[in-house]
């Protein structure tokens, strides 16, 4: 990364170093990605040389597939210039696979980007055009969804109200991780720690200079999602504790709840002491009973929610390790470029 004097921002799009490094790094996670492969790799290397020439890196980040993904990697890396093949040792998750990319990233921009073309490639020009502007991070926000099911359109639209309500970062509405980043931007995300990562939360939470390029998102093009409910709610939960304590503060909510309804049926009770008429209480004491009992159990949930992260961390375990590194003959590592580490 260049130097510059302190308070001045660091050109964002150099020309490519005598070291050789890339001017462009492009992180695509592949899980179960075969069908679609080959059609965006064509359309993400054409949108790269487009933007970048020659000096440009795909990194393929296979992420534990179960079909013929990572051999198909391997020949792609062998026969394309500039693609690289990354496959981790299991799958450990779509946000640990983009981790991966961005620890091998040498491009002075990387993009994020999935291999099912729902977002386009060719966006990249669009998102480069800002960036020339000086912005830190540029994301890709969701103006439609094409072919997207009313409950995966309903439950994305609660989920990122839900996490902006509660968040203490504010965090872009129906944006994934799909975006262009400078490389000071990727230097300061790869010094967060974390082990239960939510990506477009913790960009959000470093700042800088961020703006949004509005685009229409696809379809998937061939095969099925590999982001199934339970995923969708493992990221849900990691997003919302990651960036919000407010649930740890509903017990104190549901005390103050607790305690106002207990006195109102005190005063029910002395008020039918007085007057002669006694009520059996079996109604009452069920009702407290039943909503003590759940407001428990739920703060008991979430604290365990947030103890789990605890005990995650300090476990402090690698986020992931590489198996194997693919380059083709043309991609091979140039003098003055640090050699990959391979694990994680």
């Amino acid at each position: 990364m260049n130097q510059t004097p302190r308070g001045e921002a660091a050109p964002l799009w150099p020309r490519l170093s005598g070291g050789g490094a890339p001017i462009l790094s492009v992180i695509a996670p592949c899980y179960n990605e075969e069908p679609t492969l080959l059609a965006f790799v064509a359309r993400m290397t054409a949108a790269c040389r487009a933007v970048a020439g020659d000096a440009f890196e795909l990194l393929l980040v296979n992420d534990g597939s179960r079909d013929g993904t990572w051999p198909l990697i391997q020949r792609l890396a062998a026969a394309t210039p500039g693609v690289t093949g990354v496959n981790l040792a299991r799958n450990y998750g779509h946000q640990l696979a983009v981790t991966a990319g961005l620890k091998l990233a040498r491009g002075e921009r990387v993009l994020i980007i999935d291999a099912d073309l729902q977002d386009p490639p060719e966006l990249l020009g669009e998102l480069s055009a800002r960036m020339d502007d000086g912005y830190d991070v540029v994301y890709a926000q969701r103006r439609t969804r094409a072919k997207e099911s009313a409950f995966k359109l309903l439950t994305a639209d609660l989920f990122y109200r839900l996490l902006g309500g509660l968040s203490e970062v504010p965090i872009p509405r129906n944006v994934g991780d799909f975006r262009l980043m400078s490389r000071r931007a990727v230097d300061r995300l790869n010094t967060m720690p974390e082990q239960d990562r939510f990506l477009r939360g913790m960009v959000a939470w470093m700042g800088g200079r961020q703006t949004e390029v509005l685009y229409d998102r696809d379809p998937r093009f061939a095969g099925e999602t590999g982001y199934t409910l339970q995923k969708m709610l493992k990221l849900a939960t990691a997003g919302i504790t990651s960036f919000s304590t407010l649930p740890l503060k509903l017990a104190v909510v549901l005390a103050g709840a607790g305690a106002a309804i207990a006195f109102v049926l005190l005063i029910y009770v002395v008020v039918g002491f007085v007057t002669g008429h006694v009520a059996r209480g079996w109604t009452s004491l069920a009702m407290m009973m039943v909503f003590f009992g759940v407001g428990q159990f739920l703060c008991l949930a979430v604290m365990g929610s947030y103890i789990g992260r605890i005990f995650l961390e300090v476990k402090s375990r690698p986020l992931y390790f590489v198996d194997d590194v693919v380059r083709g003959p043309e991609a091979a590592p140039q003098a003055g470029v640090p050699p990959i580490e391979v694990n994680g």
